[in-house]
């Protein structure tokens, strides 16, 4: 494994850490509910579970959505993609998650219609 893809794997690893069940208040990774986390160009599959199958669905929306925007955070990673499985509400959660836009095209979108509003009140 080479030196930049060590890198790239701890910082994910640290911004998983972060994660924080919240409805027991411990970290995903205390918890061992990451199942398997590949890396492949600037892109990554995440496999979890949640902490039962039938945890409550928010809980399990708001912990795949958290790994997808953390893991986003790290540099060099693209696209984020997150598979819940064992659960009642995985497929509902897969879908509303994978669809969801990362937090840095999210932003990029916000700057750049930002900045062409800008420019078109400077013409003026």
């Amino acid at each position: 494994m080479s030196q930049d893809l060590q890198l790239t794997r701890r910082q994910i690893f640290e911004e998983l850490t972060k994660i924080v069940d919240p409805e027991i208040g411990v970290s995903i990774m205390e918890l061992e509910l990451i199942d398997k986390v590949d890396i492949e160009q600037g892109k990554v599959n995440v496999d979890l579970h949640l902490t039962s199958p039938f945890c409550p669905a928010v809980f399990g929306f708001k912990i795949a959505q958290d790994v997808k925007d953390n893991i986003c955070k790290v540099e060099g990673i693209e696209d984020v993609k997150v598979n819940v499985s064992n659960h009642f509400m995985a497929e509902a959660i897969n879908k509303q998650v994978n669809e969801s836009k990362s937090p840095k095209s999210a932003s990029t979108t916000n700057e750049s219609t930002t900045n062409t509003g800008q420019d078109s009140n400077q013409s003026e």
